[in-house]
């Protein structure tokens, strides 16, 4: 029997909506048939988006969407990506399998896909092979609305009202592809190309703030990097990223998809909760130099990372989505959750027929994710407040990869809990106890009906079940039944390889 505790009026923090963020980058067919298909494609689309994918976006209220990269994005070069289609400059994509990029998918349309989306914009701009005026002459172009040589091009090609930017990254992994860079050499460049990426107000829209500026963060546990770039550019920055990809095995052998065992399973996992560690020792030093908390942390790119299917382009990084990648997607949502005080927004790879995806698209034909209904059930946390909630789990696994069994996050909007629940354990059901302290409100029958209504969904199937075009109900959430109210709160049975979300009307 575990012990949870729940006090809703303790608040913890907001859970930004942005923790719930997207990337989309040209790689594989994530852009170029998984959200755009032209407009004169067969497959339905408005303005060349794909209608089945926005719509199902739309669902799981799809807060914000990185793009055009990745490390596509320090060779992309935006100019080449406006204008007349048939004048647009074609390019080899050498990060992803050497293939043609035609452009046409750029600027415009990306911004037409944040207007049907209903989501902001996110945009990482080319540090590695880019020029500060490129950079600079981008954000005019998109944001100001006064005359310019750059918003009058942007009128000239079908754009008379600028846009909101919500994001701008300078740069991406520039310790890596992005430039191979030290951290030293990147602080400085970052605060030179971060002075030239003018705020421009809106007259129109006085209530959009300014774009916040993203420095490129450390790799996973580079934790000098991190330093450096905060002691030397701190000053300049809104947030700063961090990249941390689940691999079962190594980089070498990242491992099937589909096909693995038990133990895998749980080497998974225990792979997954390092970045417990890594959210709480970078928060640590950006709280020695940040003690306001005003620069935030974005994790924009996280997830599993499996060998490509067979049969496909190993440069696209396809692979299927199994009950492991819900389980996973479940933990990290908790744990970003749970550090929502520093945590703005995150972008998990990728949006669509690459790595860790939400839809996989073939032709007309659309597949949802056993990661898409884990993000459907944590919606209810989006701008809600985290409140205090505890339980302490005992371990489950195998081989010697032990992890809790038992992973939780709690929120509250509008007199709503929103509680999500993973049960890691392949075998074993876990049963809690739950307590909830009563919420004092003026109401007084809310101390003694601790939950007046309550409405739950469950996640769960074989440890490899997928969901294909074949068969695309292999993994959907259900109802679930498996709690009694009692007067201090309730008793939920969690099923065990279960991802669960409960909202409870006090």
């Amino acid at each position: 029997m575990i012990r949870y505790y729940i006090n809703p009026n303790i608040k913890k923090g907001t859970i930004h909506k942005d923790i719930y963020g997207h990337f989309a980058e040209h790689l594989g067919h994530c852009v170029y048939g998984g959200l755009f298909v032209g407009k004169d494609s067969l497959v339905p689309n408005t303005n060349g988006m794909r209608n089945d994918v926005v719509d199902a976006l739309k669902e799981i209220r799809i807060p914000v969407l990185r793009w055009p990269g990745g490390c596509f994005a320090d060779e992309y070069h935006w100019k080449d990506g406006i204008g007349p289609l048939e004048a647009r400059k074609r390019m080899i994509n050498t990060n992803w399998g050497g293939l043609v990029e035609d452009n046409s998918f750029g600027t415009h349309e990306f911004m037409e896909l944040c207007r049907q989306l209903g989501c902001d914009a996110y945009v990482n701009g080319n540090l590695g092979s880019g020029s500060v005026q490129e950079m600079s002459e981008w954000m005019e172009y998109m944001t100001f609305d006064g005359a310019s040589p750059m918003s009058e091009l942007r009128c000239q090609n079908g754009a008379a009202e600028p846009w909101k930017v919500a994001y701008f990254a300078v740069g991406n992994e520039n310790w890596g592809g992005g430039g191979n860079m030290t951290a030293d050499y990147y602080a400085d460049l970052y605060r030179r190309y971060a002075t030239f990426l003018k705020h421009f107000p809106n007259g129109k829209h006085p209530e959009w703030d300014k774009t916040f500026k993203i420095a490129c963060g450390p790799n996973a546990d580079d934790y000098s990097w991190m330093e450096t770039v905060l002691k030397k550019a701190g000053a300049y920055i809104d947030g700063i990223s961090l990249h941390y990809y689940t691999v079962p095995f190594d980089w070498n052998i990242h491992g099937s998809a589909t096909d693995f065992d038990e133990e895998t399973w749980y080497r998974t996992l225990k792979n997954t909760l390092v970045m417990e560690s890594l959210l709480t020792n970078h928060i640590a030093i950006m709280d020695a130099y940040d003690r306001e908390h005003r620069i935030k942390m974005i994790v924009d790119e996280w997830g599993t990372w499996y060998d490509t299917e067979p049969g496909r382009n190993p440069g696209f990084l396809y692979q299927q989505n199994t009950m492991r990648d819900a389980m996973v997607a479940g933990i990290n949502l908790n744990l970003f959750n749970k550090h929502c005080g520093r945590i703005r927004m995150t972008n998990i790879a990728q949006i669509a027929n690459v790595l860790q995806s939400m839809v996989l698209t073939e032709g007309e034909k659309l597949v949802l994710t056993p990661s898409y209904y884990v993000f459907k059930m944590y919606r209810e946390h989006q701008n809600a407040e985290l409140v205090d909630s505890y339980l302490k789990s005992p371990e489950t696994g195998m081989g010697g990869y032990e992890v809790p069994q038992v992973m939780e996050s709690c929120s509250m909007k509008d007199h709503v809990l929103n509680i999500t629940l993973n049960n890691l354990s392949l075998k074993e059901e876990a049963i809690l106890d739950v307590v909830i302290t009563p919420v004092f409100e003026d109401t007084t029958d809310v101390s003694e009906v601790p939950c007046r209504s309550i409405h739950g969904e469950i996640l769960t199937g074989a440890m490899n079940t997928h969901n294909t075009f074949e068969n695309q109900n292999q993994i959907l959430p259900k109802e679930f039944t498996g709690y009694q109210t009692n007067a201090g709160g309730m008793r939920i049975t969690l099923p065990p390889c279960s991802v669960v979300s409960l909202q409870i009307k006090q």
